[in-house]
């Protein structure tokens, strides 16, 4: 196992002593092991996040291109005239 030196500003020192002092992390190896994980855990969630949207947008520009969707001035223009519909039933 390597090891790194990390130098930390005093109220940031006392914040991860206070951690271990709580019994939450065994020493301040377990508590940087503990927030790289974390760190590679929102990586991997962010990656497979764009990768899945990416993947969306694809589907969505071949549906397009093979004449699906909507119009979106179509679909601007009924929602405007569900909200009018829906403010005209609350005043009458």
């Amino acid at each position: 196992m390597a090891t790194m030196n990390v130098s930390l500003p005093d109220p940031l020192r006392d914040y991860v002593q206070q951690r271990i002092d709580s019994g939450q992390y065994a020493s301040v190896s377990d508590y940087v092991r503990d927030l790289i994980r974390r760190d590679q855990s929102v990586v991997v969630d962010e990656e497979r996040w764009l990768k899945d949207l990416d993947a969306s947008i694809e589907a969505s520009l071949k549906e397009m291109e093979a004449g699906g969707g909507h119009d979106l001035h179509d679909v601007c223009a009924e929602i405007i005239a569900d909200i009018e519909a829906t403010a005209d039933r609350k005043q009458h």
